[in-house]
């Protein structure tokens, strides 16, 4: 085990959380009205009485939003888990399927499924990532017959009190970036610099998040709203749904 300064932590954050902002309003700037109407349910907008234009668009673009990033600072959270196991115990980037990341520590090989929370998944994700365990597992054991493999479903944040699952490891939260650190407190130490330039970044995002907000009302008041401003409900879920 090594250790690792806290100064790298940083500049790795610094450096990687520019690209996480870059991407989330590259992604935004990209949109286009009718991507975001084919993807969201009409009928769940309709059940909500949702009859004013500019707040339909606003929902449906939020939770789109939401989604997108979720996936990208996953991503960001997966390759800084990765960078600082590669610093403290040689950690490496797994090319198996469905696994993150491989490091040995304390005569253990850990094998490790990164996700952001520990409500990740279904049954069927959760079935698939055991079989995914078990098959690095029974490859790992015929290379090297007395190794001792440890799988681990790594989540960056949250609870659970119950880590052992029988064939893996849950480990959220402190668990999980204490095993790849060795260090118990780094998961509040890595809460500071994700801030970093975070009021610049947020001022530039509401400025283009509000032009798009108003030229996707005005699009879609032209396209699915009468001449009287209702909204033209089976003119939306035609194109949404019909064939």
């Amino acid at each position: 085990m090594k250790q690792i300064d806290r100064s790298e932590i940083i500049g790795f954050i610094e450096t990687h959380i520019e690209f996480y902002h870059t991407r989330i309003l590259e992604g935004l700037l990209s949109l286009k009205l009718s991507k975001i109407l084919k993807r969201k349910n009409p009928y769940l907008f309709k059940a909500k009485n949702i009859n004013v234009a500019q707040k339909l668009i606003k929902s449906i673009l939020d939770a789109h939003l939401s989604s997108q990033e979720e996936g990208i600072f996953g991503g960001f959270l997966e390759e800084l888990a990765i960078f600082i196991c590669a610093n403290v115990y040689n950690g490496k980037k797994s090319s198996a399927e469905g696994i993150d990341l491989e490091f040995e520590k304390g005569g253990i090989r850990y094998i490790v499924s990164v996700k952001s929370g520990p409500n990740w998944g279904n049954s069927g994700q959760i079935s698939k990532m055991r079989d995914n365990f078990k098959k690095v597992k029974r490859i790992l054991r015929t290379n090297v017959s007395k190794i001792n493999v440890v799988a681990v479903n790594g989540c960056c944040y949250g609870k659970d009190n119950r880590p052992d699952k029988g064939d893996y490891l849950k480990l959220c939260g402190q668990r999980f970036w204490d095993i790849i650190s060795g260090d118990e407190s780094l998961y509040t130490d890595i809460i500071e610099p994700l801030g970093h330039q975070a009021k610049e970044h947020n001022r530039r995002f509401c400025e283009e998040y509000a032009k798009v907000i108003n030229l996707f009302t005005l699009e879609f008041s032209q396209e699915y709203c009468d001449k009287t401003g209702a909204i033209e409900w089976k003119k939306l879920v035609l194109f949404n749904s019909g064939k």
